[in-house]
Formats: structure tokens, C-alpha cells, sequence
């Protein structure tokens, strides 16, 4: 397959089944730069795109095209190095292994027009209302400016289209920020401290591959959002305590625990999905933190794969909605449903119960969500604590993208009350 044609069958799927795209990524070998761009950016401007398809369709379209008019009108509006010629001829031909002679024909008369007309249609884009045009759906702006100006909505939606930082975390067990900084400009490679820790976390050049940064292999760092040291600086775990990673792969904020632990104690991570384990395994050998016993359980019904155990410091990153990482999981925004908030919400409040027995005296639980949603956070918790009053809420913290340049992310520490 060309790298077109790739990227439009991992759109079609997407968009008739709902697959994760970053995970039918994983198979993808060949030109893989591109066809990330290509798919990840066609999927975060849906609704761009399908205003751009009705527009120059006028309605009247092969749905079956549609995948590979997302891909081509992506690459013509928005990737600015890419041959005009190459648009059009290589999406095309990718079209015509799948579609009618008709069908592709309709793909290229439409990505030659799209091309004439770029200069108007990316004028006519700029005064579409704020969904149409930052390609989000209206039930989030609408929730977004109700709670913040509508300024700041829009700061929102274009941050969340912006292209995502690969930061880099120190892993401390085994080296410092100024002597990785150091190996690093040995190697000719520049990197930029990140604002929100900047002892810590590095911004990498964007084309540099992570892989083959210095240390890789050796464990002297994690890639992971700078956001994800909140819930773990407020967990507080010492070397010699019982931890528990209750909804751990793949693994970042495990990693975190460990180093903080320095391999003395117990400390389980617990994940539901079987399929996630070898990479939570992976991670976590690569790192030195393979001490860490891995298991299989569910965190609402934990006893099962947990037995008696008892723990001092818990760790609940629980699912959610993802609307505090949309830049990094854009197709989160198209999943995004008040049923499916209120489902989430149960969940969360079903973990809650289900790690709650597991405290030891004097422990904490740290509640987590890379949510912005107040239902998700604050709101979930003070629910959670009217039916649970042997405990209390002891601090929280919330951060918000643009303020800090990351995810954005809600997190509660839980104690019982003495």
C-alpha cells in the first residue's frame, strides 16, 4: 500500500467501528511519520473536513470516498510540504484500489477543486462558527463556555489542535536533568526545558525519534506528560511502603512510584485490560522497575486479583472522558456524549468503592482524571465522600492545558478521617 492509502483504510475503520487510531497505528511500519500526520490530523479535523466535503460536493458524494477526501483535503489545507501533484495523484490512486472508476474520479475532480479554491475555502473556514472551524463538537463548546469566557473556549479548542510536545522525564534513580542535559548536547541535541518542570522534564525537537535519544535503552528517562507528577507528588509514596497502581498500563505513572520507592516495598500495578500488559511489562523493564509485580484484576472488584491485601498509598487513574488530553487523543472528542460522561462517572465511583477497602490506617488514596470536566473531578469526588464519611477530602489540584502548557488533569488525595 502507498502511505495514502494506509492512512485512508485506518480512517475508514475508524470512522465505521470507533477503533482506537492510535492502536491500529501500531501495525503501521512503512512511512510512518506520514501516515501518523495524515491520520491523526484528518481525525482531530473531522468536522472541518466534512464542512469542506459538503461545500464542495454539494452533498452529493460516494460515502465510501470520504476517507480518502479527509486524507487529501487534509494534507492540501493544512500540510504545507507536501507536492500539490502528490495530493492528488497518490490519493487518488490509492481510491481507485477500493472504490469505482466513478468513485474515483469523484476523488479527484474534488482534490483538484479543493486545491483551485484553498485560498477561499480556508477564508470561508475562518468565519464558520467556533465548532465548525477548531473542528470540536458543539455539546463541548457549548459546556466550555458556560464555564469559561468564550475567549478562553477558543483558546481551548485551538490548543487542543495544536501539534503535542514529546517531553521526556528524567527517571532520577538514575541520573540528574543537568547531566542528561549534558549527554544530550553532546549528541547535537537540543532540547528545551519544559515550563511546568523544568528540573525535570525536556521538550524534544519534533523529528527527533525517542528511541534513539542517548539513554534510551539504559532507562534514563520516561515519555510522559510533565502533567502526569501531580497525582504522584500527591500520593507521597515512601521506600518500604505497600503501593498500589490501581489502573497502571502502560505505565508512566508507575514508573513515577518506583522511583520514588527506590525499589524498597511492595508495589503492585494493576491493570483490567490483558492485551495492555505486555507493554506495561515492557515499559517498566526498560526502566529497572521490573521489582514491580504486575497483575491482572479490576479495580471496582479489586479483591479478586488482590485477595487481603492492605496498602498505604493508592493510586486511581481512572477512565474518563480524556478531555483534558484532546491535542494527544483527538478522536476523544468525536466519543464524547453526556451518556457516556454519566457511564464514566458510575465507573469512577465504582473504583472508588472498590479500592477504598483496601487503605491501611494512616493511607491515602490519590484520585486522578485527564479530565477537564467538573463531573470527572471535583464533583465525583464531593459525591463519592457524602456516602463514604469515614473519609475526607485532605488537598486537591487541577491543572488546566493552556495555563501550563500540558494535559490537562484533575487530582484528589483521600484519607480516612482520624
Amino acid at each position: 500500500m502507498n502511505s495514502r492509502e494506509t492512512a485512508a483504510e485506518i480512517i475508514a475503520r475508524w470512522l465505521i467501528s470507533g477503533e482506537f487510531p492510535d492502536r491500529m497505528m501500531d501495525a503501521v511500519e512503512s512511512d510512518r511519520s506520514f501516515v501518523m500526520e495524515a491520520v491523526y490530523g484528518a481525525v482531530k479535523h473531522k468536522r472541518t473536513l466534512e464542512w469542506v466535503v459538503q461545500k464542495l460536493s454539494r452533498g452529493r458524494m460516494d460515502e465510501r470516498a470520504v476517507p480518502y477526501l479527509y486524507v487529501g483535503l487534509y494534507q492540501a489545507l493544512y500540510m504545507t510540504n507536501v507536492a500539490e501533484y502528490a495530493i492528488v495523484n497518490e490519493t487518488v490512486e490509492a481510491s481507485k484500489k477500493k472504490l469505482s472508476g466513478a468513485a474515483a474520479g469523484f476523488v479527484n475532480a474534488l482534490l483538484r477543486r479543493g486545491l483551485r479554491e484553498k485560498a477561499a475555502i480556508l477564508r470561508e473556514i475562518k468565519n464558520q462558527a467556533l465548532g465548525i472551524r477548531e473542528s470540536h463538537p458543539d455539546i463541548l463548546v457549548d459546556r466550555w463556555k458556560t464555564r469559561y469566557a468564550a475567549g478562553k473556549t477558543m483558546r481551548l479548542c485551538k490548543w487542543n489542535n495544536s501539534r503535542p510536545d514529546v517531553v521526556l522525564c528524567i527517571n532520577t534513580l538514575k541520573t540528574t536533568a543537568d547531566d542528561y542535559a549534558a549527554r544530550l548536547q553532546e549528541a547535537g541535541i537540543e532540547v528545551v526545558p519544559h515550563v511546568f518542570a523544568p528540573k525535570r522534564c525536556f521538550v524534544v525537537p519534533h523529528g527527533v525519534a525517542v528511541t534513539g535519544l542517548p539513554g534510551y535503552a539504559e532507562g534514563l528517562f520516561s515519555i510522559q506528560d510533565p502533567s502526569m507528577l501531580m497525582p504522584v507528588r500527591l500520593l507521597g509514596p515512601r521506600p518500604g511502603e505497600t503501593v498500589l497502581d490501581a489502573c497502571a498500563a502502560p505505565g508512566g505513572k508507575t514508573v513515577l512510584i518506583a522511583e520514588r520507592m527506590n525499589g524498597e516495598g511492595n508495589l503492585v500495578a494493576m491493570e483490567l485490560r490483558k492485551d495492555r500488559l505486555p507493554r506495561l511489562a515492557e515499559n517498566l523493564e526498560r526502566l529497572e522497575a521490573d521489582w514491580v509485580k504486575i497483575v491482572a484484576g479490576d479495580a471496582a472488584s479489586p479483591r479478586q486479583a488482590l485477595g487481603n491485601m492492605r496498602f498505604d498509598r493508592i493510586l486511581v487513574d481512572a477512565p474518563c472522558t480524556n478531555t483534558g488530553v484532546l491535542r494527544r487523543r483527538a478522536d476523544a472528542r468525536w466519543r464524547f456524549s453526556m451518556e457516556r460522561l454519566n457511564r464514566l462517572v458510575s465507573l469512577q465511583l465504582s473504583i472508588m468503592d472498590g479500592v477504598a477497602p483496601l487503605l491501611a490506617p494512616g493511607g491515602a488514596i490519590v484520585y486522578c482524571v485527564c479530565s477537564i470536566e467538573p463531573e470527572e473531578g471535583r464533583d465525583m469526588i464531593a459525591g463519592w465522600l457524602k456516602t463514604h464519611g469515614e473519609f475526607k477530602i485532605a488537598c486537591d489540584e487541577a491543572v488546566f492545558p493552556m495555563d501550563t502548557e500540558t494535559d490537562g488533569l484533575y487530582a484528589a488525595r483521600i484519607c480516612r478521617k482520624t
